[in-house]
């Protein structure tokens, strides 16, 4: 058995690099919604300088969001549509611990 599961580990990384090489397209694929993070945030009735705390990133970061000069990206992005879809969980996550 552990043959078998080091040849699908090793199949699986194999494939992992074509796909990172454009040699192969992977099976899925995620996306998410561009958020607004001024309209998020004016939502959560927070200022600027909370609604970056509470975010994890500088002040001057948001404000290159909120006027478009940057668009977030990675796990931001995702963070900031569970805060749009969600924002109770987001608040409650934060402020509880």
């Amino acid at each position: 058995m552990k043959n078998e599961l080091f040849e699908e580990l090793k199949a699986s990384i194999e494939e992992g690099g074509k796909i990172l090489k454009g040699k192969k397209k992977p099976s899925r694929v995620f996306s998410y919604e561009n958020p607004d993070p001024k309209q998020i945030r004016e939502r959560l009735g927070l200022s600027q300088n909370k609604f970056a705390k509470l975010l994890g990133i500088s002040i001057s970061t948001l404000q290159n969001w909120e006027q478009g000069r940057r668009k977030p990206e990675g796990p931001a992005k995702v963070l900031l549509n569970v805060a749009a879809k969600y924002p109770d969980a987001i608040l409650n996550t934060v402020y509880n611990h």
